[in-house]
């Protein structure tokens, strides 16, 4: 079976364009969904972050009014799960090659330092060099900005990509007062985007590249990763 690394985000804010903090942390079902998933297919999975630290749990994705009713179950599975795990591994030491995949939750953590992190960046890159699988799903397609190439080219330039849109960002709230949305920086590094309904399951595969738009495709990303990893056997 293969070996799978989710990287997470630091950040329990997000500062807003006029400086305010907003409270913020990973998504639970976009950890939880993926890992029960990947577990259930056989794989391995770690976890890292910048620096090994441990992000909070973003409360919204804990409210069934918001993340709907099985909210409480990827709650627990996802703290479980880290707990299980026990200290995150420190993603400026992650060497790719040890992976047969890299999957990128949300929350918008991501927005806050996963986008411009040199150590993500580093094994993004490696891993696209290497042909590994790289999933990304709501804020965590964000992630993919920092792989830069050393000719400084956006290595997923032209790809298309599903990710949180504006328009779901404006229902959720979040749109007024960010300091950039990430489907306009998407677009602009060259992003070839393409959305689904809000809210609703929507994953694009291109190449290695696998990406969905918001919490509902956590669980449909996961399938196509375990699909794709299930072929390279």
């Amino acid at each position: 079976m293969g070996r799978i690394l989710i990287v997470m985000s630091a950040a329990g804010v997000w500062e807003r364009a006029d400086g305010s903090l907003y409270p913020t942390g990973y998504w639970a079902e976009e950890v939880a969904a993926p890992h029960e998933k990947f577990v259930q297919a056989g794989h391995t999975v770690d976890f890292a972050s910048p620096g090994g630290v441990l992000q909070p749990l973003d409360l919204h994705s804990a409210d069934p009014a918001i993340a709907g009713e099985e909210c409480a179950r990827y709650v627990a599975h996802a703290r479980q799960a880290l707990s299980d795990f026990g200290p995150l591994l420190k993603l400026e030491d992650v060497d790719a090659a040890a992976y047969d995949a890299i999957v990128l939750p949300g929350g918008h953590g991501p927005v806050v330092d996963l986008y411009k992190d040199a150590g993500l960046g580093r094994v993004l890159v490696s891993a696209d060099d290497q042909n590994k699988i790289i999933g990304a799903v709501c804020h965590g397609p964000a992630a993919l900005l920092s792989a830069v190439g050393p000719d400084g080219q956006w290595v997923f330039e032209g790809r298309r990509i599903a990710a949180f849109t504006t328009e779901e960002e404006e229902l959720f709230g979040t749109a007024d007062n960010a300091p950039w949305l990430q489907a306009d920086r998407l677009a602009q590094a060259g992003a070839r985007l393409e959305k689904g309904a809000p809210y609703q399951p929507f994953v694009l595969e291109d190449g290695n590249l696998v990406t969905g738009q918001n919490p509902a495709s956590s669980g449909p990303l996961a399938d196509a990763v375990n699909r794709r990893l299930a072929g390279r056997a």
